[in-house]
């Protein structure tokens, strides 16, 4: 068989085991990313192929490998190439799907194979348990090949990361003293805790365009429209964060008079979040409305349309009251303040006297002008603020982060302060600790919004829990490496994508290893 006649577009695939199968061949089928192919992987083929008499590759295709950043090393059409030049190898498909388990009720293997380190059923997704049911209802078994085993993860984040030798040496350091069950803990046990998220609904829109150039008459830059894409931020974008984590999410916030684009809310919210919509009048829902440069995505300017104005005293009122019913109920209540008029005085004092756990970040926006200031509240149990907000919280933007932190502590009685610092990395404080920064580990950057809300949801989930400093710095740049990858917030951060991310970075502890695993083995096969 040739290797053109190998690789076979999965629809197609499926028809032809079929015409094989008829012939009584036995069909196997092996299911992996396969990101860097080496003697392991080819081992683990050899041994599978003999249990049957055709062997399947599906690969996971680019686009759900969630191995974190720069991942896959190699696209898709060069992984399923190099896959279909072994002997051992009959049919090669990339999957259409993100796990193998819709692949296998498609393809009906005889044998579906796995590596032995997959023997105990020990899986952070969930993934190998779900794979042998399925086979098993259609018709086939799973078995587990035994021979020698290597981490493509750790190979690449040994010879091919992107991350500079400081980065890796801290990671390599980090995952001596911290497993990947020791970080991951916080993020699983999330799901039982209550959550309610306070804080201004936004939605954000993005037009993009294609720059023409300069307007006939006047210094004006002419761009052509192509398309608009809008997602649920603010408040909103919090609540899904929170959601792929906790089993439901309570969400109270304001929309415009009339509901005023309540239906896109609603459609763009998780079915685990539950909204609890208050109407602010005279006022529209707050639409931030961007416009990009789509050569680059580079943006030109920004729209605001929005009332900023304080509540009315009767829609204060009405606020006060449902968060005297609610905030009782919830392990965590986590404030998302963009400064845009709903956070009151008497509702922000309410706040901070009866809720359990208070998490709050105050964000410094143009349509706020640096008067949104954390020291609004006078206590917080978890803060997480970008340099800028700490600056402008102490008139001193030269001041050393670590007084920056102390003194926003003292000020609020908050035992537990993140900063972040973009590329910069991040520096995390607690009280019986002391200090613990952490390295940016974010690789490219196609869009900062909203990524501070992303890593004040999922690190406050950690630190309710009572996780130490450096596994909330660590999971918060993990997830801040993820979060710059999206365009605003047309996408939410995930658990099993970031409990993936989390493992292929701490695979680190083990380089040198299976570096001296790899040497040996070449000199024993030449």
């Amino acid at each position: 068989m040739t290797q053109r006649r190998k690789i076979w577009p999965l629809s197609e695939l499926a028809g032809e085991l079929e015409r094989c199968r008829h012939k009584n061949l036995r069909v196997v089928q092996c299911h992996g990313v396969f990101d860097l192919l080496h003697i392991g992987h080819i081992r683990h083929f050899e041994q599978a192929r003999r249990q049957g008499d055709l062997l399947v590759i599906t690969v996971t295709p680019d686009r759900f490998v969630n191995k974190g950043a720069n991942r896959p090393a190699f696209p898709q059409d060069l992984r399923i190439e190099v896959i279909a030049a072994l002997d051992c190898v009959d049919y090669v498909a990339i999957n259409e799907w993100p796990t193998a388990v819709e692949t296998i009720r498609l393809l009906k293997p005889d044998i579906f194979a796995k590596g032995s380190e997959f023997k105990t059923g020990k899986d952070t997704t969930g993934h190998v348990l779900l794979e042998q049911e399925t086979v098993r209802q259609a018709g086939g078994r799973m078995v587990f090949t035994e021979d020698i085993t290597f981490s493509s993860s750790a190979l690449i984040n040994q010879y091919v990361a992107a991350y500079s030798e400081d980065v890796r040496e801290y990671l390599t350091d980090f995952a001596r003293r911290y497993s990947a069950d020791d970080a991951l803990s916080y993020l699983k046990g999330a799901q039982s805790l209550k959550v309610l998220v306070v804080g201004e609904a936004i939605i954000d829109e993005y037009h993009s365009c294609e720059a023409i150039g300069k307007s006939g008459k006047e210094p004006v830059l002419a761009t052509r429209y192509q398309s608009t894409d809008r997602s649920a931020g603010g408040a909103l974008a919090c609540a899904n964060h929170l959601a792929g984590f906790c089993s439901q999410v309570n969400l109270v916030t304001f929309l415009g008079q009339n509901g005023d684009h309540e239906e896109f809310v609603r459609e763009h919210l998780k079915s685990n979040v539950v909204p609890n919509f208050l109407y602010k009048q005279n006022s529209p829902t707050i639409v931030k409305t961007r416009y990009v440069e789509n050569y680059l995505s580079q943006k030109l300017f920004e729209v605001y349309h929005m009332n900023d104005d304080l509540l009315g005293e009767a829609e204060e009122a009405e606020l006060s009251a449902v968060l005297e019913e609610l905030v009782p109920q919830h392990d965590v209540v986590l404030v998302a303040d963009y400064g845009h008029g709903i956070l009151s005085p008497r509702v922000i004092e309410q706040l901070c006297r009866s809720a359990k756990f208070l998490v709050v970040n105050t964000q410094s926006n143009a349509g706020n002008n640096g008067f949104n200031l954390i020291s609004k509240y006078p206590r917080a149990d978890y803060v997480s603020l970008a340099h800028r907000e700490f600056a402008l919280e102490t008139r001193n933007r030269r001041l050393p982060p670590e007084a920056m932190i102390e003194h926003v502590s003292k000020k609020l009685n908050c035992p537990r302060v993140m900063l972040t610092q973009g590329k910069y990395g991040s520096l995390t404080y607690m009280e019986h600790e002391g200090f613990r920064r952490v390295p940016a580990l974010a690789t490219k950057v196609v869009d900062r919004v909203g990524a501070g809300d992303a890593v004040l949801c999922i690190t406050a989930l950690c630190v309710a829990q009572g996780a130490p400093a450096e596994i909330a710095g660590f999971i918060g740049n993990v997830v801040g490496a993820e979060a710059v990858t999206i365009l605003g917030n047309e996408r939410f951060i995930e658990r099993v994508p970031l409990y993936r991310h989390v493992e292929c970075l701490l695979k680190f502890h083990q380089p040198d290893a299976e570096a001296e695993k790899f040497k040996e083995t070449i000199r024993l096969v030449a």
